[in-house]
């Protein structure tokens, strides 16, 4: 299956009215593995309707134009996985709102033939007023559609994390159902349920989505560097390195600079880094 970059670069998706309220905030909470300590309650601001707040990387599920899935994209998505993310978020996410997502493609590096293609995707989030709420970016890695005769070849380069010692970890673990709590959000990808799909795929198991572990790096940052404080977070970005498989504990190694927070995720069980090269800005 041959990429054509033209007609993906061509599609411009409707605007998308994305309503959520309450249930979705929850839901989303879930997917990331917010409220496995019941009686804590800075997860359970995440999860209960007392009170409740919205998880700020909730932005990363509103608004989403889906996968391309249309032949004449030339893509096949079982091996298309999550490559990086960023959220700027220009405001606190509220728990009930409709916001509109204005998506499209930004560009597709062409790392050669055999390799993989990047495909770049960005989308405002916005009220019905205009006002910006949130900038969603995400680059999705499509192994083996590479060598379509792209013009960028070189993706840009990631975030350094410091040399020294990690100033803080936290370990949070996963149930082994997180997958299925977490494509309740929207994510269907049969990649993440399908144990047939998966290794077909070159997986021995569904993996976690990368944007559920996108979230579960946040939590972790948020319960040590801002006190459970969601308002707090302005921006979160990272690459995503190798998959998370849902019932791991993922250990996030964090380094303050300021209002820059460095981090890197890897699984404690097999000891490899899942999400590298993140970097938070805090408020």
């Amino acid at each position: 299956m041959a990429l054509n970059y033209e007609a993906i670069m061509a599609y411009r998706p409707a605007d998308i009215r994305a309503s959520y309220g309450a249930r979705d905030c929850m839901i989303y909470a879930l997917g990331i593995g917010i409220g496995m300590d019941p009686i804590d309650p800075g997860q359970l601001q995440f999860v209960y309707e007392k009170n409740l707040v919205a998880f700020p990387t909730l932005a990363t599920t509103l608004g989403w134009m889906g996968r391309l899935t249309d032949p004449k994209f030339g893509v096949d998505e079982r091996m298309v996985v999550l490559a990086d993310q960023k959220v700027v978020l220009h405001q606190p996410l509220k728990t009930e709102a409709t916001l509109i997502s204005r998506p499209y493609v930004k560009e597709i590096i062409d790392k050669g033939a055999g390799n993989a293609a990047i495909i770049q995707i960005t989308r405002d989030l916005k009220t019905e007023d205009g006002t910006l709420v949130a900038t969603v970016e995400a680059s999705t890695l499509a192994r083996k559609h590479g060598g379509f005769g792209g013009k960028i070849t070189q993706s840009p380069d990631p975030h350094a994390i410091p040399a020294r010692d990690p100033d803080a970890v936290c370990d949070l673990p996963t149930p082994p159902n997180l997958a299925q709590l977490f494509r309740l959000t929207g994510d269907t990808n049969p990649l993440h349920i399908d144990p047939g799909h998966a290794k077909a795929a070159g997986f021995p198991r569904p993996i976690l989505h990368g944007m559920a572990s996108f979230g579960i790096a946040a939590h972790a940052i948020l319960l040590t560097m801002a006190g459970y404080r969601p308002e707090a977070l302005a921006s979160i970005e990272a690459r995503f390195a190798r998959p998370v498989f849902p019932g791991e504990t993922v250990r996030t190694e964090m380094w303050r600079d300021g209002s820059e927070v460095s981090f890197r995720c890897r699984t404690v069980e097999r000891g490899e880094v899942a999400i590298d090269n993140g970097l938070v800005i805090l408020r």
